[in-house]
C-alpha cells in the first residue's frame, strides 16, 4: 500500500484504491490514456454535428425543469464550435449565467462530463449554464483553448438577452484544467477590458507548469507527477522547452506565473490536501487575498485530486458539493460587473 492511501479520508480510500490502479504512472502510458479517452469522446460526440452553414441550434430537448440545447459558433480559425447550454426548462430573465469549462489536464474531455455539476446549479440556482467544447491540447495547443473559453464567454455575453441572462453577472467557472482555464480567462478579461466577470470558480485548478513541493514527487491517485508533467508538455507544446530553460510561459497559459493578480474577479474554490495541485492552489488564494481580491475556499483534508468527481457520494464529496452551491448563492447575491460600455447589447 502506498504511504499515502494512509492519509486518505476513510471515506475516500475505496476510490483511490480504485483509481490508483488507473492512473497512469509513466508518460508512455498517459499519452495512451489520453488517446483512449479521447477515442471515445469522439463517439459520444458523434451526433453533435454542426448546423449547415456551422452557426445556429441543434438538438433542443426539455427533460424534467431542465432545457438543454447544442448551440454553434465560429472559432478565430473558422472552424464551428459547439456549447452545451443548460437552463431551466420554464424560461426565466435576469439570472446568473455562468461559463463552465470542463477538466481533463487540458488533453482530454467534453462539455457532457460537467453535466451533473451543471445539471445541480441550474436546479438551485435557476442559472443558465453555457459548456465550451473547446480545443484540447491534443488537438492544438496553447492558446486555442484559451481563445476559446474566452470567445464562448463573449459568445455568453452577447446572447444573454436571449438567454435571459443579467448582463451585469457572468460567471467563469471550472474544473482543475476548467478551473486553471478559468483563471486565464479572468485574468485576459481584466487585461482586455471587453467583458466583465462578476465572479470566477476556479475548482482545484491546474496552474502551474512548475514543480511544488505538492506536485514534484506526487504518487497520488487520478493525478500525479507523471500525468502532470506530461499534460503541461502537451499544453504548452513548443513553449515546454522555453519553461525548462527558465524563460517561462506567459501567465495566460500558467496562471500562477501572474504577478499582478488586483483587480481579478472575487473567487471561490476549494481544494483537497493530497492532490499535487494543493500548494498552487494555496499560493494563488493568498495572493488573490493579498491582492485585495474576496475570496472564500476550503481545503479538505484526506482528499485527492477530483475527489468530488470519482468518490459523489463520501460524505467530504456532498461537503464540498454543499460547500461550492452555497459559496455560489453567496456570490449571486453580493457580486455584479456591469458590461464595459463598448461591449455590444
Amino acid at each position: 500500500m502506498d504511504t499515502m492511501d494512509e492519509l486518505v479520508d476513510p471515506a475516500l480510500r475505496q476510490a483511490a484504491h480504485f483509481w490508483r490502479r488507473w492512473t497512469p504512472r509513466t508518460p508512455v502510458a498517459y499519452r495512451r490514456q489520453v488517446r483512449a479517452i479521447n477515442a471515445l469522446r469522439i463517439l459520444n460526440t458523434l451526433s453533435a454535428r454542426p448546423p449547415r452553414g456551422g452557426v445556429g441550434v441543434t438538438r433542443e430537448r426539455v427533460h424534467g425543469d431542465l432545457r438543454t440545447s447544442h448551440h454553434w459558433t465560429t472559432r478565430r480559425d473558422g472552424t464551428p464550435m459547439r456549447l452545451m447550454v443548460m437552463r431551466p426548462a420554464v424560461a426565466r430573465t435576469e439570472v446568473t449565467g455562468v461559463l463552465w469549462i470542463h477538466g481533463g489536464g487540458y488533453a482530454t474531455g467534453s462539455p457532457e462530463q460537467s453535466r451533473a455539476l451543471a445539471e445541480r446549479l441550474v436546479a438551485a440556482t435557476d442559472s443558465v449554464v453555457v459548456l465550451p467544447d473547446y480545443r484540447l491540447s491534443v488537438q492544438m495547443p496553447y492558446p486555442a483553448a484559451l481563445h476559446d473559453c474566452y470567445d464562448a464567454l463573449i459568445w455568453l455575453r452577447d446572447h444573454a438577452g436571449e438567454l435571459g441572462v443579467a448582463r451585469d453577472q457572468l460567471v467563469v467557472g471550472g474544473e482543475s484544467a476548467g478551473g486553471g482555464l478559468t483563471a486565464a480567462v479572468s485574468l485576459l478579461t481584466r487585461d482586455l477590458g471587453q467583458v466583465a466577470i462578476a465572479f470566477q470558480v476556479p475548482l482545484y485548478p491546474m496552474l502551474d507548469d512548475r514543480p511544488t513541493e505538492s506536485s514534484r514527487s506526487s504518487t497520488a491517485p487520478v493525478w500525479n507527477t507523471v500525468t502532470n508533467d506530461t499534460a503541461w508538455d502537451l499544453y504548452l507544446g513548443p513553449l515546454r522547452a522555453h519553461a525548462k530553460n527558465g524563460t517561462g510561459p506567459p501567465a495566460y497559459a500558467a496562471p500562477a506565473r501572474a504577478l499582478d493578480l488586483s483587480g481579478l474577479p472575487p473567487t471561490l474554490t476549494f481544494v483537497g490536501d493530497l492532490e499535487p495541485f494543493y500548494d498552487e492552489v494555496v499560493d494563488y488564494v493568498r495572493r488573490l487575498q493579498e491582492a485585495g481580491v474576496p475570496v472564500l475556499h476550503r481545503i479538505f483534508p484526506g482528499a485527492f485530486h477530483g475527489f468530488d468527481l470519482v468518490a459523489p457520494a463520501a460524505p467530504t464529496s456532498q461537503e464540498a458539493r454543499a460547500f461550492t452551491l452555497d459559496g455560489f448563492r453567496q456570490f449571486s447575491a453580493t457580486f455584479r460587473s456591469e458590461q464595459p460600455s463598448s461591449a455590444a447589447d
